[in-house]
């Protein structure tokens, strides 16, 4: 009985995932320090300080996905079959900002 028990519960624990780590976790957290950095020194002079409510020029971006981040950031347009929230072209490509895109999407998640 212990032995099934003990068996079931070193799989479950093994299937905690790469999250659980404390170092993935404080990698996580780095790239979300970083993505914020970036947020607040290029995106709040459009959008919101905070990235879950509406700028005075720009949407909410909090939950966009790494391909909207891209196909905006660096192209200046949007990924095929995205529905835009504001149907405008106000937001210029930055593609100097390439870099930090997987630091913004960590942000925006």
């Amino acid at each position: 009985m212990w032995r099934a028990f003990f068996f079931v519960s070193c799989l479950l624990l093994g299937a905690c995932g790469e999250d659980s780590k404390p170092e993935t976790r404080a990698a996580q957290g780095e790239e979300v320090i970083r993505g914020k950095r970036v947020y607040m020194a290029y995106c709040i002079a459009c959008h919101n300080t905070d990235p879950s409510k509406d700028g005075p020029i720009g949407p909410a971006v909090k939950g966009s996905s790494q391909a909207l981040l891209e196909a905006k950031i660096l192209r200046g347009n949007y990924p095929p079959g995205y529905k835009p929230k504001r149907d405008t072209a106000v937001m210029p490509a930055q593609p100097a900002l390439k870099p930090s895109i997987p630091d913004l999407a960590a942000l925006l998640r």
